[in-house]
Parts: structure tokens; C-alpha cells; sequence
């Protein structure tokens, strides 16, 4: 995204620090927690040679020099901004990141968030933040729900045959596995966690290894 016409430069305009710190609270249950840090940990490990993304949850975005805080607003659980630096932030300031909005959002559903998450943050994603993808997800009951910015307003998202929704911004399918929102490759694979690899190329050495010991053959000499 372009720089917009909000932080164009002003002299009417004094813009805050830009080094401010996350406003959020803790994330309410483990299931949150959890499942937040699986969205982070698989994007990050599928694109472990990029650096141009930026992919975190549970932190403040600050996006108007005026903006005021409010009960009824907070940071979303998880976004992803494209086309910029790859680095730790301790919040997303968008008039110091040359006006960059999230890509894509997900929140993460509760019974306290999820009027907010239906209703007045998902009109700010759509008329202020202009995110074009964003979803949200009860880790409770399981629904997810999708919607693509379309000449300004969220359409929703049509799932595919195994029940999963397309995100045009990251290349992406998102679904439920295992009472997990996971993401898949276009191909129809799961993307597994950097935890979930090690395990799988740790069994595969052990049967290698087992295998050459069937065979007499010392595997150091190999």
C-alpha cells in the first residue's frame, strides 16, 4: 500500500513519538494464546527467507496522531503487513511505517470480543484500516467467517471444498485442523509448525538410522 493522504506531510499536524509501546492486554485464555502464537509461528517459518513481512498479535496499531483509546477498540489478535521491514516493534505506528495498514487481520473470537470483533472493528478494518482480507475464528464453537475488501466493503468469502477460505494476500488458504486454525498451501498442504518439522525429519533419521543398522551398515562411514 501506498503512502495516504492522511500522513502527508502537515504543518497543522504534530504527529506523536513514533516509539510507543503496545497497549494491549493479556490475551484472556489459552486457547487464545495458543492459537495466536500457531498463526505467527507457521507464517514465519513458511517464509523463513523472506524479509518483507512483518507478522505479530496482540499489539497495538496506531494509526491517527489523534486517535483516542477506546474500551471498545484494541489491537488485533493477529495481522500481517506486507512490503516492509522484517524486525521486532514493540507497536505497528503507521505514520512511521510510511503508512502501511495490515494486509490481512484474524481475531480471535470470545464471548466479550466478539460483538467488537463483528461489528466496530471490522467497520475500522474496512473504512479506515482498508485491510483486504480479514477474518475471525471462536476457538470455542469453531466458526470462521471471511471477508475480501471489494470496492471498499467486506465481501464474504466462499470456502472451497474442504471447507477452507482464501486469502488473496498471503497465497494462502485458511482452515480448521484439528480445532486449530492452520494455514495451507495452494497445493492443499498443511503448513506445520518449525517444532512439528523437527519431529517429522527427527523420525525420518531415526528409521533411516534403524534401517542401516538392519544392514550392518555403520552410518559414520556413509
Amino acid at each position: 500500500m501506498s503512502v495516504t493522504k492522511d500522513f502527508q506531510a502537515s504543518k497543522d499536524v504534530i504527529y506523536p513519538p513514533g516509539d510507543l509501546y503496545s497497549d494491549e492486554p493479556p490475551l484472556e485464555t489459552d486457547l487464545h494464546r495458543l492459537q495466536m502464537t500457531l498463526l505467527i509461528q507457521c507464517l514465519e517459518w513458511l517464509w523463513r527467507n523472506r524479509n518483507d513481512f512483518y507478522a505479530s498479535g496482540n499489539l497495538t496499531i496506531y494509526y491517527s496522531p489523534r486517535q483516542r483509546k477506546s474500551e471498545n477498540f484494541r489491537g488485533p489478535d493477529f495481522f500481517v503487513v506486507l512490503g516492509t521491514e522484517r524486525k521486532p516493534r514493540k507497536s505497528w505506528v503507521v505514520w512511521e511505517e510510511d503508512g502501511k495498514y495490515p494486509n490481512l487481520i484474524i481475531e480471535i473470537l470470545s464471548d466479550s470480543t466478539g460483538d467488537t470483533d463483528k461489528g466496530l472493528k471490522k467497520q475500522i478494518y474496512q473504512d479506515i484500516f482498508r485491510t483486504p482480507d480479514y477474518f475471525w475464528f471462536d476457538p470455542e464453537t469453531l466458526e470462521f467467517t471471511g471477508f475480501h475488501l471489494l470496492d471498499g466493503e467486506y465481501q464474504p468469502l466462499e470456502p472451497n471444498p474442504q471447507g477452507w477460505l482464501w486469502s488473496q494476500q498471503l497465497g494462502l488458504y485458511l482452515g480448521v485442523y484439528q480445532e486449530n486454525l492452520c494455514f495451507f498451501t495452494p497445493e492443499g498442504e498443511l503448513v506445520a509448525t518449525p517444532e512439528e518439522v523437527a519431529q517429522q525429519e527427527k523420525k525420518r533419521s531415526d528409521r533411516l538410522a534403524a534401517k542401516l543398522r538392519e544392514l550392518n551398515i555403520d552410518s559414520d562411514t556413509i
